[in-house]
């Protein structure tokens, strides 16, 4: 009875494990998956949408970005666009597909402009944002290499799960976090605010945009960055690093 058990138990586990194995090998292999997870909150208004939605498209037509994506081992890397606010409002705008040709990058910059606004308020849950991320990366159909979260955001946590928290849930599971903060005369210092909440995990960075109008070349230069995987620089880490999920500057 007693071995007839332990068979059983051992057949199973194998079963777990041939599954396991089985959806692994089913994923599409890219050398990053990539999710963009943009403020959609009330602080934002119609202008600054505007701005941020046509940034993202304008800096992702940059032939730099689809030379970075050629360059990859695989040349090509799997990309996905939300819009969140507070902690249960997380619309995806461009659902995840693979992104590997000028005119791949073409139809999903003309999803980000023909879609209309999705959220008008809610709060700023950037924790809850986060954890979004987590599950979308892990629910996708892509194996990548590389696995990041791409915050942007005019402000700190209001509702929600804790930023911190949303962050160490992430790097847990081996996802960087980077970030974008969208700095005003309101909140000059959001940069420390996401340096120490928000990002973490390996490589991680914050590239601040100096208001809605310089949203995109703050995005392109970190759309190339992430793309690529390059490292932070050592002059650029005062500005960005947490090397993982306990919210400490990494010394430079």
């Amino acid at each position: 009875m007693l071995n007839g058990l332990m068979l059983r138990a051992t057949l199973l586990a194998l079963a777990l494990v041939l599954c396991t194995l089985s959806e692994a090998l089913a994923l599409e292999k890219v050398d990053l998956e990539l999710i963009l997870m943009a403020d959609g909150s009330g602080s934002v208004d119609g202008e600054e949408f505007l701005l941020q939605r046509r940034g993202y498209a304008r800096a992702l037509r940059q032939p730099r970005v689809a030379s970075a994506i050629r360059n990859g081992p695989l040349g090509r890397i799997a990309l996905s666009y939300v819009e969140w606010s507070g902690s249960s409002l997380q619309v995806p705008i461009a659902p995840w597909r693979v992104i590997r040709s000028a005119a791949d990058i073409e139809a999903f910059a003309r999803q980000l402009e023909s879609r209309p606004r999705a959220l008008q308020g809610g709060g700023t849950a950037v924790g809850s944002a986060i954890l979004f991320g987590v599950q979308s990366l892990n629910e996708n159909a892509y194996h990548g290499t590389r696995r990041v979260i791409d915050l942007s955001g005019d402000g700190p946590d209001k509702d929600g799960v804790a930023a911190a928290i949303g962050r160490d849930r992430a790097v847990a599971q081996g996802i960087t976090v980077n970030g974008l903060p969208i700095l005003s005369p309101q909140r000059p210092t959001l940069d420390i605010f996401f340096q120490d909440n928000v990002i973490g995990g390996p490589g991680a960075f914050s590239i601040p945009a100096r208001g809605f109008k310089d949203f995109y070349n703050a995005i392109l230069n970190k759309l190339i960055r992430e793309i690529a995987g390059r490292a932070t620089p050592p002059s650029a880490r005062s500005l960005a690093q947490v090397p993982e999920a306990g919210g400490e500057r990494r010394p430079p």
